[in-house]
């Protein structure tokens, strides 16, 4: 039975069911929120409120921090409306980098191989394996063009859902043809400039996603490492003591540094030493960045351990031997300067391993060796990773 009070065909109780949708459709026919280019173009400038809204990487799932963030954005834009301004307020989706190649890859279960051919009839898993699946550059794009067109979906919906006041008719990704024609524009122009040049320099390098690394991407964490102290040969017979973390890295070594102040190897500064298993001859210099505080005070320059050295190198103009590659692993052949049979018998038994296991091979050759100064020490130190990477980054040298 109809109630005395409630309207014919009225429901029994309120319901939001469908509303979203509703006065979604309503607002975008109606282009209340739509900016007028036109009116932009003709118009005094004071007139327009443009937005550069940073685009929400498209990596997975939305938040309420995101929620939080563009609801603040959002209120500025409706305030600046109704005063009369022409408001530009696109919506895009950062779909190019890092983030959705790592999507990618724990979605479907494969990773980048370039070396492979394309494969037209390629389909997926249906289920991510325990190894990964390679597959070509372009089949590995195509993936990614797809995940990302799912996900862009369901992040317009919640936004509309939201009610944000956004020009829908405006959207765009940082991957699509009018982003990437535009910043390789920008990039021919720096070229013709002379602003862009061609070199071998070091990279930040995540081996896990095999890819550089920005240096905003960077995330320091706490690791449980060990010191090591090698004994390298001075002039006249006498020994000059490292500590290093980094024992691994001995057939990079480029240079010894010590502070400038550092009374007790300013007599060593401009000389000569050798390092021990690899006998090569380097320089031992000054610079205001070495700590004599900080183990012996005399620091080992390899190319490269850490973001100090890639300092070191450049501003004393050192030499360069690389020994990691891009896959994380050692080099097949031996670094420049290397050139007796033992050295070159010791680096063998370092090709091809991962750092870890080099670590471990380069201490027993140089404890045997009798190189090794007392016995490895513990250490908690700090590393840098890639926020979204799992081992730590090394630095290679690329072509940039």
């Amino acid at each position: 039975m109809t109630s005395p009070h409630r309207p014919s065909g009225a429901p029994d109780r309120p319901v939001l069911d469908g509303l979203e949708k509703k006065w979604s459709r309503r607002w975008e026919d109606s282009g209340v929120y739509a900016f007028d280019e036109a009116a932009a173009r003709t118009g005094p400038r004071g007139t327009v409120f443009s937005i550069d809204t940073p685009p929400p990487t498209v990596s997975g799932s939305l938040h309420v921090g995101h929620v939080f963030s563009y609801t603040h954005t959002d209120a500025v834009a409706r305030y600046r409306r109704m005063r009369g301004k022409n408001v530009f307020y696109p919506m895009g989706w950062d779909d190019n980098g890092l983030p959705t190649e790592r999507r990618v890859q724990n979605h479907y279960g494969v990773r980048c191989d370039p070396s492979l051919p394309y494969d037209p009839d390629f389909t997926p898993p249906v289920r991510p394996g325990k190894r990964q699946l390679a597959i070509s550059r372009r089949n590995f794009i195509e993936l990614c063009g797809r995940l990302t067109a799912e996900d862009e979906r369901a992040f317009e919906n919640l936004w509309r859902t939201l009610g944000l006041s956004v020009d829908w008719s405006r959207t765009y990704r940082t991957i699509d043809t009018r982003a990437r024609a535009t910043s390789q524009r920008a990039f021919l122009d720096d070229l013709a400039r002379g602003d862009a040049y061609l070199a071998e320099a070091p990279t930040l390098w995540d081996v896990t996603f095999r890819t550089a690394v920005a240096q905003a991407e960077l995330e320091d964490r706490e690791r449980q490492g060990t010191y090591h102290t090698l004994r390298f040969h001075g002039p006249g017979g006498r020994t000059v003591l490292i500590d290093t973390t980094r024992p691994e890295l001995l057939p990079a070594c480029v240079a010894l540094v010590a502070h400038p102040d550092d009374e007790r190897y300013r007599d060593l500064v401009g000389t000569t030493v050798r390092t021990p298993l690899f006998g090569v001859e380097v320089p031992v210099a000054a610079h205001h960045l070495a700590d004599p505080g900080k183990g012996t005070g005399i620091a080992m320059v390899c190319t490269f351990g850490d973001t100090t050295d890639v300092t070191w190198w450049r501003e004393l103009r050192l030499a360069a031997r690389p020994v990691i590659g891009w896959d994380g692993r050692f080099r097949a052949e031996p670094p420049s300067g290397l050139t007796t049979p033992a050295a070159l018998s010791a680096y063998a038994a370092l090709a091809g391993t991962t750092a870890h296991t080099a670590r471990e091979r380069v201490v027993e050759l140089l404890r045997a060796d009798g190189a090794l100064h007392g016995e490895p020490r513990p250490v908690t130190h700090t590393v840098k990773y890639f926020e979204k990477g799992d081992a730590p980054l090394e630095i290679v040298t690329t072509r940039q």
